[in-house]
């Protein structure tokens, strides 16, 4: 039952999420790959957590958030993932109103806290190469665990403007979503209710939360740069940058993907392109992180060897 007649009002209690294609071929042959991609995303978000639970030689600060970034991940992807796997299966995937709710806040929670993450790692990568002598003390375990701390309760405060939106709007008309999950822009599309003060508070929130930790990442950056140009030592310089070309490399792909969704002007894009762009950011981001900082750091790739041969060895 998808309404509920309220009084002089028809009151939505389902909405149904048209996914990204009809096409029954390519959805096959899409739900093959998504699958894919997401036991991928599980199995190595997962494995990096444990190696840098288990291994000494990862008990740095850097690392500390990184599995964090990679528990983010898992949730970010897992809040739309399962939920479009299943929409390649039915001919018409349906999702609750409360459960449409729950995933619109879970979207914004990781969404939030992924941004507050790659700012934290930025400010460490900036204290780590600019201020080696006040490392450790700038950086200890309490100033980590607050900025993790600071991650997640941002995550909450933005995800909980949308939820209090979404359950104070009336969906009273078509409860058809164009997209695979309930994003805030389509949905709120449906609303029968004045929308006007929910998309300036949405859009001023959303707005700070990534000029503010853009903002961090540039600011931190621009000195590493400045400080790595002013080695003398060639092997130094490369030591120094080879530490961020991860980070950098993650922060490029995520705020890349975000930037093309909500701050390009609308009109620029189809709604087609925009859910392959959100399958980019959503599935294929968090399976690349835990690849990218894999392959491109050396104490992660020997602390991975160590493990293992002690594994074989045991």
């Amino acid at each position: 039952m998808a309404c509920l007649e309220d009084g002089n009002h028809t009151v939505v209690t389902e909405f149904i999420l048209l996914g990204l294609t009809d096409n029954l071929v390519l959805k096959v042959i899409l739900f093959t790959i998504i699958l894919c991609i997401y036991l991928v995303t599980m199995s190595g978000n997962l494995s990096t957590i444990l190696l840098i639970r288990v291994s000494s030689q990862l008990h740095h600060p850097m690392y500390f958030f990184l599995s964090h970034l990679a528990s983010v991940d898992i949730g970010y992807s897992s809040s739309v993932t399962p939920n479009m796997l299943a929409n390649f299966l039915v001919t018409q995937n349906t999702i609750s109103y409360i459960g449409c709710g729950i995933q619109l806040s879970l979207v914004d929670f990781f969404g939030t806290a992924e941004c507050f993450l790659l700012a934290a790692m930025a400010y460490d990568r900036f204290m780590a190469i600019c201020h080696p002598l006040f490392y450790s003390t700038k950086m200890s375990p309490q100033v980590c665990v607050q900025l993790v701390l600071g991650s997640y309760i941002g995550g909450l405060l933005n995800a909980s403007f949308a939820m209090a939106f979404f359950f104070s709007f009336l969906f009273c008309g078509p409860n058809i979503i164009n997209h695979f999950f309930c994003d805030f822009a389509p949905v709120i599309e449906l609303s029968c209710s004045d929308i006007s003060v929910s998309v300036v508070v949405t859009s001023f929130s959303a707005g700070t939360v990534t000029m503010l930790t853009v903002f961090v990442i540039a600011i931190s950056y621009t000195y590493i740069l400045i400080t790595i140009l002013k080695m003398r030592s060639t092997e130094g310089r490369h030591k120094a940058f080879s530490t961020c070309t991860s980070h950098l490399t993650a922060v490029t792909l995520f705020y890349g993907t975000v930037t093309f969704i909500y701050v390009m002007p609308k009109s620029t894009f189809s709604t087609d392109q925009n859910k392959v762009v959100s399958v980019f950011y959503m599935v294929v981001i968090p399976m690349l992180n835990p690849l990218i900082y894999s392959l491109r750091n050396n104490e992660i790739k020997g602390a991975l060897r160590r493990q293992l041969g002690r594994k074989i060895f045991s």
